[in-house]
């Protein structure tokens, strides 16, 4: 196995003494955490204190995480692009719900405040409120700035909230936040279901498995005979709890999730028996998650058959469910790349980002755009997802 720091060092990747020092304070905070705990953290706790921390966590802290100085990159990073062609059916279902009543778009987790600038000066029609629910000060923060240069009249529509509103009438955004959302991770070996964790042992932090107490955790998943053993997967209720407050938040309109992921058929295959676990560092994807605490992102794929079963069982609708490509393109993206380009303005650093986007191999097939929303369903787009 290929020692992930060792590699980083000699790809002359390491933190800087700053960062490390960092670092070093949120692992003492965690291990304080697991010793109050008995010596032992479930996973998903682990993750959450890793990723949200107050004032230390990597997405409570203030390490740069999009773009080319950071670890990853978003679609709405790449281009704007991405988001004058979201405006397409954000703008068609504002209309709907008609331009003189009080509409909102709620933005989760807006990243760098990039997609929220770039769809209100894209959108004919704003909406009356743009609200952002941000878990993350630092985030808040680089969102204020860069949503700081737009006209008056856009800007004095964005508000951030701490909670969920209670009524959203109009459009709710996710775009790679379930992702992130911490997870349990789970082992089926020997007939036998067990729960992972995180435990000190003599080289530092060490998985642990116990064997599963909250036999809930395997609800939904398949039956094991066909399995390897062992085999390895990710389960997330705190995705299910998410999508059951969303339900409840939008009285009127759609809500568009936009992450990578599977149905459950293909979430939970035999050929994917390490699970999707991934770590995300200075652009390089690995899975030693305890490397650089608070200076790496942890992510597992989206479940979204899931998803649509807790949103139709809370009276949402599947309104469509397609990957990532065909949607951009449905929604007019090459349009909107035409409009980009001209013969004095090539702009080649647009039409890399579009490739990006729809390519196979790249964004367009592993991301999914999942619709959910009030009125008709959508048949075939539930029979596709298994829901």
């Amino acid at each position: 196995m290929v020692d992930t720091g060792l590699w980083y060092e000699m790809a002359g990747l390491l933190p800087d003494e700053r960062a490390q020092v960092h670092s070093r304070q949120l692992a003492e905070h965690v291990c304080e955490a697991m010793a109050n705990a008995g010596g032992w953290l479930d996973f998903a706790r682990f993750m959450e204190l890793l990723l949200y921390a107050p004032g230390l966590g990597y997405y409570a802290a203030g390490s740069i995480k999009f773009g080319a100085a950071g670890d990853f990159i978003t679609a709405p990073e790449m281009t704007p692009i991405f988001a004058r062609t979201l405006a397409n059916p954000v703008g068609r279902i504002l209309r709907e719900l008609g331009e003189g009543e009080k509409t909102t778009i709620l933005e989760l987790g807006a990243g760098s405040g990039k997609l929220a600038r770039d769809l209100l000066l894209a959108l004919e029609t704003p909406p009356q409120h743009y609200l952002i629910l941000e878990v993350s000060p630092d985030l808040r923060q680089r969102q204020q700035q860069t949503l700081a240069a737009l006209p008056e009249d856009l800007r004095r529509r964005v508000q951030w909230r701490d909670c969920w509103p209670d009524d959203v009438r109009g459009v709710i955004l996710a775009n790679e936040v379930l992702d992130a959302l911490p997870f349990h991770r789970l082992r089926h070996t020997g007939g036998q279901w067990f729960q992972g964790g995180v435990s000190q042992g003599m080289q530092g932090w060490q998985w642990d498995y116990r064997p599963l107490e909250n036999i809930s955790l395997t609800d939904g998943l398949p039956d094991m005979k066909d399995f390897p053993d062992p085999y390895e997967t990710e389960v997330c209720p705190l995705a299910e709890g998410w999508m059951a407050t969303l339900a409840a938040s939008l009285t009127m309109g759609c809500a568009i999730l936009i992450d990578y992921g599977f149905p459950s058929r293909e979430y939970y295959h035999p050929q994917r028996s390490n699970g999707t676990l991934m770590c995300h560092y200075r652009h390089h994807a690995h899975g030693d998650v305890f490397l650089y605490p608070g200076l790496q992102d942890i992510t597992a794929h989206v479940d979204f058959t899931r998803l649509a079963r807790v949103a139709r069982h809370h009276g949402l609708k599947v309104k469509s469910w397609q990957n990532q490509a065909r949607w951009l393109i449905d929604e007019g993206i090459i349009q909107q790349l035409e409009i980009s380009r001209s013969v004095e303005n090539p702009d080649y650093t647009a039409l890399s980002a579009v490739q990006t986007l729809l390519s196979p191999a790249e964004m367009g097939e592993l991301f999914k755009v999942l619709v959910l929303g009030t009125g008709d369903n959508n048949g075939q787009a539930e029979l596709e997802l298994g829901c």
